[in-house]
Protein backbone atom coordinates (compact mmCIF):
# COMPACT_ATOMS: atom_id res chain seq x y z
CA UNK A 1 0.00 0.00 0.00
CA UNK A 2 1.18 3.31 -0.97
CA UNK A 3 1.71 5.94 1.55
CA UNK A 4 -0.84 8.10 -0.18
CA UNK A 5 -3.38 5.22 -0.14
CA UNK A 6 -2.45 4.80 3.68
CA UNK A 7 -3.19 8.27 4.34
CA UNK A 8 -6.79 7.86 3.04
CA UNK A 9 -7.64 5.34 4.57
CA UNK A 10 -6.45 6.97 7.96
CA UNK A 11 -8.67 9.86 6.78
CA UNK A 12 -11.35 7.69 5.86
CA UNK A 13 -11.40 5.47 9.05
CA UNK A 14 -11.59 8.88 11.23
CA UNK A 15 -14.17 10.64 9.58
CA UNK A 16 -16.38 7.75 9.66
CA UNK A 17 -15.27 7.09 13.34
CA UNK A 18 -15.94 10.80 14.80
CA UNK A 19 -19.56 10.82 12.86
CA UNK A 20 -20.37 7.43 14.31
CA UNK A 21 -19.32 9.28 18.16
CA UNK A 22 -20.89 12.27 17.73
CA UNK A 23 -24.62 10.90 15.95
CA UNK A 24 -24.08 8.48 19.13
CA UNK A 25 -23.85 11.44 21.49
CA UNK A 26 -26.77 13.61 19.95
CA UNK A 27 -29.22 10.31 20.56
CA UNK A 28 -28.49 10.45 24.37
CA UNK A 29 -29.23 13.19 25.11
CA UNK A 30 -32.71 16.03 24.49
CA UNK A 31 -30.82 18.79 23.13
CA UNK A 32 -31.95 18.14 19.22
CA UNK A 33 -32.60 21.87 18.65
CA UNK A 34 -28.84 22.64 18.98
CA UNK A 35 -27.47 19.18 17.77
CA UNK A 36 -29.22 19.49 14.38
CA UNK A 37 -27.66 22.29 12.71
CA UNK A 38 -24.32 21.24 14.41
CA UNK A 39 -25.20 17.39 12.99
CA UNK A 40 -25.51 18.52 9.61
CA UNK A 41 -22.15 20.69 9.33
CA UNK A 42 -20.75 17.77 10.63
CA UNK A 43 -22.22 15.33 8.15
CA UNK A 44 -21.00 17.64 5.29
CA UNK A 45 -17.52 18.33 6.84
CA UNK A 46 -17.14 14.23 7.66
CA UNK A 47 -18.66 13.29 3.80
CA UNK A 48 -15.93 15.95 2.64
CA UNK A 49 -12.96 14.24 4.82
CA UNK A 50 -14.10 10.48 3.66
CA UNK A 51 -14.85 11.73 0.10
CA UNK A 52 -10.80 13.47 0.00
CA UNK A 53 -9.69 9.70 1.81
CA UNK A 54 -10.94 7.78 -0.76
CA UNK A 55 -10.23 9.49 -3.58
CA UNK A 56 -6.24 9.50 -2.16
CA UNK A 57 -7.24 5.51 -1.73
CA UNK A 58 -7.96 4.43 -4.84
CA UNK A 59 -5.62 6.68 -6.75
CA UNK A 60 -2.99 5.71 -8.61
CA UNK A 61 0.87 6.69 -7.35
CA UNK A 62 2.40 8.85 -10.42
CA UNK A 63 5.84 7.65 -11.46
CA UNK A 64 8.04 10.59 -11.91
CA UNK A 65 10.44 9.65 -15.40
CA UNK A 66 13.88 10.43 -14.44
CA UNK A 67 15.75 13.10 -16.99
CA UNK A 68 18.74 10.92 -18.62
CA UNK A 69 20.21 13.86 -20.76
CA UNK A 70 20.02 17.36 -20.17
CA UNK A 71 18.55 19.49 -23.24
CA UNK A 72 20.94 20.36 -25.87
CA UNK A 73 21.68 23.87 -26.00
CA UNK A 74 20.98 26.25 -28.80
CA UNK A 75 23.23 26.53 -31.15
CA UNK A 76 23.44 29.76 -32.81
Amino acid sequence: MEPSQRTGLIIMLVSAFQFVIFFWAVTRRSYLALALPVLSALAAVSALAFWIGWTMFTGEEEELEEMSEPPAPDEA
